[in-house]
């Protein structure tokens, strides 16, 4: 059992540390992007660059939530733990959605508009 939680917790770690990498890459990665875009003249920067770095925090949110979640539920599951996991959830999903709104300018479960000026069969 104790092998069992030691893979566990290198498994947690591992998905904390690619949730890192991710941010870090993806801000990294949007960065060029804005500067190649920026020097280049092409089109609207900013929002461009604000998006690709929102989509590289709400990825890393997502591993580093996977990784709290293994590490206290199979680790050390103990009230106290598991409280405190429910408030980081609670935390990254709310930054998570708010990220997604800001990206996307709709909650991630609104559905696509559908177009009105269709006519009715008859």
């Amino acid at each position: 059992m104790e092998r069992f939680r030691s893979i566990v917790e290198i498994l947690g770690t591992g998905l904390d540390a690619a949730g890192v990498v991710i941010v870090a890459g993806g801000a990294v990665v949007a960065t060029v992007r804005v500067l190649f875009h920026r020097v280049s003249g092409v089109g609207e920067y900013y929002r461009g660059y604000r998006q690709d770095l929102g989509r590289a925090i709400v990825l890393g949110l997502e591993f580093l939530i996977a990784g709290d979640i293994i590490r206290t539920v199979v680790v050390a599951p103990t009230l106290q733990n598991v409280l405190v996991l429910g408030l980081i959830v609670l935390i990254r999903t709310f930054l998570s959605l708010s990220l997604q709104l800001e990206i996307e300018g709709k909650l991630p479960w609104s559905r696509e508009s559908q177009p009105t000026d269709r006519v009715p069969p008859s």
